[in-house]
């Protein structure tokens, strides 16, 4: 009988244990959820004058889209991490496939930005921007 009741409590030792270390789990990941603004939002190399430069110099206007003579704003949000590094990549308004796949290509290819900052600490920081497609 005693050691029925020596296992029900490792059992039940072992359980408690696990529920506290899913807590502290999705606690970790839901501070890791990036934020939308933070006192110091993540910055491009340059600013925006910087990313302007950056956009002419590596944009190429697709030929499918140029020949159908379509323009547009895509919208691509993506995520700046920590390291200034940029993940989850992805549009948010679409105008035409190949724009989209070069708005994204374009942002993919960015170096890395100077990370958003939150109580002094740098965080993740979601951010959207606006990427305009104009035939001249």
């Amino acid at each position: 009988m005693k050691k029925l009741m020596i296992v029900a409590l490792m059992t039940l030792c072992g359980v408690t244990t696990l529920l506290a270390q899913k807590t502290v789990v999705s606690q970790k990941a839901q501070q890791e959820d990036p934020f939308t603004v933070v006192e110091q939002m993540p910055e491009f190399p340059g600013g925006m004058e910087g990313m302007m430069t950056f956009m002419k110099d590596n944009m190429k206007y697709p030929e499918d889209a140029e020949k159908q003579k379509v323009e547009g704003r895509v919208l691509v949000q993506f995520i700046v991490e920590k390291d200034g590094s940029l993940s989850n990549v992805k549009v948010l308004r679409s105008v035409f496939p190949s724009l989209d796949a070069e708005a994204v290509r374009v942002v993919k290819a960015m170096p890395k930005w100077k990370a958003g900052r939150q109580k002094g600490e740098p965080v993740r920081v979601k951010y959207t921007i606006p990427i305009m497609f104009k035939l001249k």
